[in-house]
């Protein structure tokens, strides 16, 4: 036999005590240890979940930002807040998690 037509056996070291295991084996044949198969997924990039949960937990700080400046709760707050936080900040960021919202719905579509 040639040295190129000799077969190719992969091994990876074994994590307890070092020495190679075939790829094929998953208990060392040295220490007797079960050596972890680590599998990787072959998914790569967004899949939307954490977009579509942030989108969410925006459009909530949203309505909770303009609950409460608005004046609609029988809290009192020790101080009065700037008109423009319940006219402007929480619309802007209740379409802002709208939109993160949406994006994540077409990235798991996507995927």
């Amino acid at each position: 036999m040639t040295a190129s037509a000799a077969p190719v056996v992969s091994a990876r070291p074994c994590s307890f005590c070092g020495k190679p295991v075939p790829v094929r084996m998953d208990h060392c044949p040295f220490c007797r240890e079960m050596v972890p198969v680590v599998k990787l997924s072959p998914r790569i990039g967004k899949d939307g979940r954490r977009e579509i949960r942030r989108g969410l937990l925006y459009m909530l700080l949203a309505g909770v930002i303009y609950y409460f400046a608005g004046g609609y709760s029988a809290m009192k707050v020790p101080y009065p807040f700037n008109p423009a936080l319940t006219q402007y900040l929480s619309p802007i960021v209740f379409l802002g998690g709208l939109g993160m919202f949406l994006y994540g719905v077409y990235l798991k579509l996507r995927s």
